[in-house]
Formats: C-alpha cells, sequence, structure tokens
C-alpha cells in the first residue's frame, strides 16, 4: 500500500499521522507528503471507485459555489486487488460548536447559490460564467453510504424524489425482504406525495446530500462538511437527515431560516425526506430500520 500511495501521490515522503480511523463504510488516515498533509480514505468494496469518483465530483461542486468549506479533492485512484482510494486535503477538525450558526448560513447560501446564478444570468445576457442548473439531479453518480444513487436528470421535483429516491430505495427493500405492507403503503403514499408540494415552487439547489452531525465538524476558521453525495434537488430534503440523528443546535437552524424561511407544509415534507434515509438505512444495515420506515409511511398516508 504504502508504495502505491507514493506513486500515486507522486510523493517520496509518506509518514502516517495520527491512528487510522474507520466509519461505516471507508477506513481513513492522513499523512505527510512531500506536497503537504493529505487525509486518505481507503475502501475494498468492488464499487469503491464509483463511490469515491461521485464523492470527488460532490466536493468540487461545492467548492466551485465558494460557500461551505469542504476538504479539497487531490486523486481517486484503483487498489490493485479491488477497491480504490481517495486522497484529499487533511483538514484540523474537531466537533462542531463554536461555528453552528456559521454554517447554518454558509448551507443556506450553498442552497441559494444556484438561485443567485440564475438572477445573475437575468442580469448580465450574453455574458459567459457559470450556467444555472435547472433540472433535478446530477452530472454522475453519486453514492449516499455505498449506495448508488439515480441521479439522471429530471425537469420535476416530485417525479425525480418519487422514482429516483423513494422508488428506488423500495424496490431495494422489496427485492431483499418481500415486505408487503411496505409494498402496500408505497402504493398509497405515490397518490398522496404532489399534495404536499402544492403550495410551494421548487427550484433546483446544490446539496451536500447526506448532511448528518458526523460528516459536520469545524476548524479554526469556520465550519466544514465532508462525505457529500451531492446532487440538485430541494434545498428541504438537506434538512430531514440532519434533524434525525442530533448534532445540530437551535442557532444553526435558526441562521440556516433566516435566509431560507420554513415554506407552507413544511413538518410534512421533512418526514417524506426522512423516510429515504431510513429506508436508506435499512437497506445499508438491516431490519432495525424497518420500524421507522414504516411508521413514517403510515403517518403520510393518514
Amino acid at each position: 500500500m504504502e508504495t502505491l500511495l507514493k506513486k500515486e501521490l507522486g510523493t517520496s515522503k509518506l509518514k502516517p499521522i495520527g491512528h487510522a480511523g474507520g466509519g461505516c463504510i471507508s477506513e481513513g488516515r492522513s499523512y505527510e507528503t512531500d506536497h503537504g498533509m493529505v487525509f486518505v480514505k481507503i475502501n475494498h468494496k468492488s464499487q469503491a471507485r464509483l463511490m469515491f469518483d461521485g464523492e470527488e465530483a460532490s466536493l468540487k461542486a461545492i467548492l466551485e459555489t465558494e460557500t461551505v468549506k469542504v476538504p479539497k479533492p487531490v486523486k481517486v485512484f484503483d487498489l490493485k486487488n479491488g477497491g480504490a482510494v481517495f486522497a484529499m486535503e487533511h483538514l484540523d477538525m474537531r466537533s462542531l460548536n463554536r461555528f453552528s450558526a456559521q454554517l447554518g448560513e454558509q448551507l443556506a447560501d450553498l442552497h441559494l447559490h444556484n438561485q443567485r446564478q440564475k438572477e445573475k444570468e437575468e442580469q448580465t445576457v450574453g455574458k459567459a460564467g457559470q450556467k444555472t442548473v435547472d433540472k433535478f439531479g446530477f452530472h454522475t453518480t453519486t453514492c449516499c453510504g455505498y449506495l448508488p444513487q439515480a441521479n439522471d436528470w429530471q425537469s420535476d421535483w416530485v417525479a425525480f424524489y418519487s422514482q429516483q429516491r423513494l422508488q428506488h430505495q423500495i424496490s431495494m427493500v422489496m427485492k431483499t425482504y418481500g415486505d408487503r405492507e411496505v409494498d402496500e403503503l408505497w402504493s398509497q403514499l405515490q397518490l398522496k406525495i404532489p399534495q404536499l408540494f402544492s403550495e410551494i415552487e421548487v427550484f433546483p439547489a446544490l446539496l451536500h446530500g447526506d448532511l448528518w452531525g458526523g460528516n459536520v465538524a469545524e476548524c479554526a476558521d469556520g465550519p466544514v462538511t465532508f462525505d457529500p453525495a451531492s446532487f440538485y434537488g430541494h434545498s428541504e430534503f438537506e434538512l430531514g437527515i440532519a434533524g434525525m440523528f442530533g448534532g445540530f443546535g437551535s442557532s444553526f437552524y435558526s441562521a440556516y431560516h433566516s435566509k431560507i424561511p420554513k415554506a407552507p407544509g413544511f413538518e410534512k415534507r421533512q418526514q417524506l425526506y426522512q423516510l429515504f434515509h431510513y429506508l436508506n438505512h435499512w437497506n445499508h444495515f438491516g431490519g432495525g430500520y424497518k420500524g421507522s420506515s414504516l411508521r413514517i409511511m403510515r403517518n403520510l398516508v393518514k
């Protein structure tokens, strides 16, 4: 591994720093190199390259907005016996605390970036610049956890979310568990989803895509997010998983909603967006998330 890392990173120096660590999906470690500190993620799964390519594309897209801080990607490359490696900028991080409100502001700026680009385009017709994205999806596959997301572009958010997020997850649940109640509830819920959007208009926002408490932190100069699974979607989707596992204080939400106020029906749509993550956890980690998935589906079809 050391030889491969030196070759791919173009360094003669490769000194491990601290302890090797791991999340639910990949192992990680920081190294000193000829070019400074890097953080290296390793995953031995067959789809690791797809996952890391999507993460790299997500980081690049977020970096282009110059809103919320993320690690700068360095390189994705394959392991010789299967799996892949993702090297990125090392950041000295600690738990989110002082900069919770700032993260809320910056996340709102990320979500508003595409809309602001559209406003700039309308004011400066004919001038080159960043193009507005007017559909929902992403230019490449991204993975929430290690499961690929269907990011094909669609012009309608309700259709995109129903088909390419919920249906995609439910199909996996049915294939693995054959759960009859999920199937019955889904047939009812599909008819109800459009009603939850009858009072609002959704404009595509660039999302982090997996913004739970374990994917945020802070550096000395402000907040940082990492492990994104980006796509262009409804800004409210981002807050679904944020509210499921804690880690975000009231100052985060106050700062966020000062820039993007809650729209009519927000609470009900939060349940709809949490459903995706409960289903995704069910598909990742097993039946411990079945009860939560069914509970939300029952609530939504009432």
